[in-house]
């Protein structure tokens, strides 16, 4: 047991008042928030928050960090991923998502919104120091192969739900708006419909533009993957209108990278759904479109945001807090009171992990320290 204290504190929702003193067990847990230092705390540097929650990564393309080069465009990053996959040894792969999985802890993460096409990181989810929710991802835009896609998807996703671990979840889940047809998205939708639906929402115009009238980079996407959209009729509206038709609002929602929603689709969303959360990756999606979503819309709209970093195939380092860094830069007006909420308790509440993101009695959130917030030097390290 400890006593520990800090020049702030943030519990995942708002600083708490100077003076703030939290009491923790040896295995973490929060015992007992008081408002005075004892005789035996110890004060920290900087500020003391609870761990960072990665709510969308790929750790399985870890071995691909540096292979496509920056600002390329969506479509083009996606022609080249498939392309260049498989160029590497497994023992390559392996050394690449352990070296990740060990990023994520250094960087103060305790949580990991996963994607998985593969059953390789398996070994890193038995490893046990961090909360993982899988999402093992469905994709066929061939509306004849849907179930043949779908059977793909239920295969990985018994082997992750075979692995035993109170800290691992996993669901099936939709790619994204341009790879999936109208049957794939209710197979996936009838599986469960509770789980947590995270999808690529609107990360390229071109994808708003295929919806809308069947034209631009998307259709030259499929035509490269072999893929004969002769069958798609397009809705007149953006992607998100469009699909959220084939989905239950019964599930909660994580709309990943959101880099060209519009105020509309925002509306659309919470008009029809119970529990949504926007995942932004800004250095993701600087790294690939060279441009960042309208976060102040967001705002405006009482968005509930929360914080991934993609993958290293178009990021340089699994850094929540270097993705906070990045929409403070952009956006000076954000506090960090707000930006750390979005990084920590939304997350966990975006992922359904409770027990995390919040210093709160009977939690086990993980405490961070960082030194130098607004510098973001030296950095941080684990405190519990």
């Amino acid at each position: 047991m400890s006593f520990i204290t800090a020049q702030r504190i943030h519990n995942g929702q708002k600083w708490l008042p100077e003076g703030t003193t939290i009491e923790v067990a040896d295995n973490g847990t929060i015992l007992a928030i008081h408002d005075t230092p004892t005789n035996d705390t110890i004060t920290y540097e900087g500020i003391l928050t609870p761990g960072v929650v990665n709510a969308h990564c790929h750790l399985e393309l870890s071995h691909m960090k540096g292979v496509v080069p920056e600002h390329t465009g969506l479509i083009p990053f996606l022609k080249t991923i498939p392309r260049h996959r498989n160029d590497f040894t497994d023992e390559q792969k392996k050394a690449a998502r352990h070296n990740a999985y060990n990023e994520l802890l250094q960087n103060g993460v305790v949580a990991v919104g996963d994607i998985a096409n593969t059953t390789d990181t398996l070994d890193i989810r038995a490893l046990g120091k961090l909360n993982f929710y899988t999402f093992v991802e469905s994709i066929g835009f061939t509306e004849a192969n849907a179930q043949k896609a779908f059977g793909f998807a239920i295969s990985t996703y018994e082997t992750f739900a075979a692995q035993q671990g109170a800290n691992l979840k996993q669901a099936i889940i939709p790619h994204a708006p341009y790879s999936v047809s109208s049957p794939l998205f209710r197979l996936i939708d009838a599986h469960a419909r509770d789980v947590v639906i995270s999808i690529h929402n609107q990360e390229s115009e071109e994808e708003n533009k295929f919806y809308n009238k069947k034209e631009g980079g998307v259709r030259d996407l499929l035509q490269t993957l072999g893929v004969d959209d002769s069958f798609f009729t397009p809705t007149g509206r953006s992607s998100l209108q469009s699909y959220l038709q084939w989905l239950s609002p019964t599930h909660p929602f994580i709309f990943v990278h959101n880099t060209y929603t519009r105020r509309q689709d925002v509306q659309f969303a919470h008009s029809r759904l119970k529990d949504v959360y926007w995942c932004l990756c800004p250095n993701a999606n600087l790294y690939i479109e060279n441009t960042l979503p309208d976060i102040d819309m967001f705002i405006s709209e009482n968005a509930n945001i929360c914080i991934g970093t993609d993958s290293l195939a178009s990021n340089h380092q699994l850094s929540v807090l270097s993705e906070l860094q990045t929409i403070k830069d952009r956006y000076p007006a954000l506090t960090w009171e707000t930006l750390l909420t979005w990084g920590t308790r939304n997350g966990a509440l975006a992922l359904q992990m409770q027990d995390i993101g919040i210093i709160e009695v009977g939690k086990r959130p993980g405490i961070l320290q960082i030194i130098d917030i607004d510098g973001f030097s030296p950095g941080l390290i684990r405190v519990v």
